[in-house]
């Protein structure tokens, strides 16, 4: 009988793109390391003014094959329709039981974007719940160490770095998979703030959010929790 997945890393999105915008660099850098790394994504992100939702399926498995995901799942939930609901936190509490990761990704607090909001609450109350025994009890509960967040459109206050500049290429490529959501190619695409420069705006806040470390690129994440630290880092420059 072959043993289920188990995830090292698992990030929830609302959409497919949401976590390769926010951390595709972090996941290339861990997935390379040997790290396996998922994307669940809660939505097929139908309402999308650009791209159809085969389309943009198409484009996640790309992405998934090109940052190297030992999964990637989409729990087809309502686009513009997530909501604080027993029945759209309970697919999620089955996802992280199922692939029992050690460290869960989701998007930050605050965004433009209702849905990115909606996501972020809703992977916070599965977390909480998949520790709890007595909460479907047909699957062993699991106790996620550590939730951290990332950024897609807003940038709130960064509690730690990453550095991806090794790994910034595969970030591009990753994002280039989404030609739907980033180009206007296509003649029955519409403008939106996704492809007036998106990327390229990306870009600029990596490389920003990198510069007091003096790191050319680098991802942000936050943490409503305290941060472990074992030893401090003392070594001189």
């Amino acid at each position: 009988m072959t043993e289920p997945l188990k995830l090292d890393i698992l990030v929830f999105g609302a959409h497919s793109d949401d976590a390769e915008i926010g951390m595709a660099g972090t996941i290339a850098k861990h997935t390379t390391a040997g790290y396996a790394v998922g994307i669940c994504d809660l939505t097929k992100a139908e309402m999308s003014s650009n791209g159809t939702v085969e389309l943009r399926l198409t484009e996640a498995e790309s992405a998934a094959r090109s940052l190297e995901l030992s999964l990637r799942c989409n729990l087809d939930l309502p686009d513009r329709g997530l909501f604080i609901t027993p029945e759209h936190i309970a697919p999620i509490v089955e996802v992280i039981r199922t692939y029992q990761p050690s460290v869960v990704f989701a998007p930050y607090w605050e965004d433009r974007h209702p849905d990115h909001v909606a996501c972020c609450r809703l992977v916070e109350e599965a977390v909480f719940n998949a520790k709890l025994r007595r909460y479907m009890p047909d699957l062993p509960p699991v106790h996620v160490k550590q939730l951290y967040y990332y950024f897609i459109n807003d940038l709130g206050k960064a509690d730690m770095i990453v550095d991806i500049t090794e790994y910034y290429d595969h970030k591009i490529k990753a994002l280039s998979c989404y030609q739907s959501q980033f180009e206007k190619g296509n003649p029955d695409s519409v403008s939106t703030p996704l492809t007036e420069g998106y990327i390229e705006r990306v870009r600029a806040r990596d490389s920003l959010l990198g510069q007091r470390s003096l790191i050319p690129y680098a991802e942000g994440f936050a943490s409503k929790t305290p941060i472990p630290v074992h030893l401090f880092d003392t070594m001189k420059a």
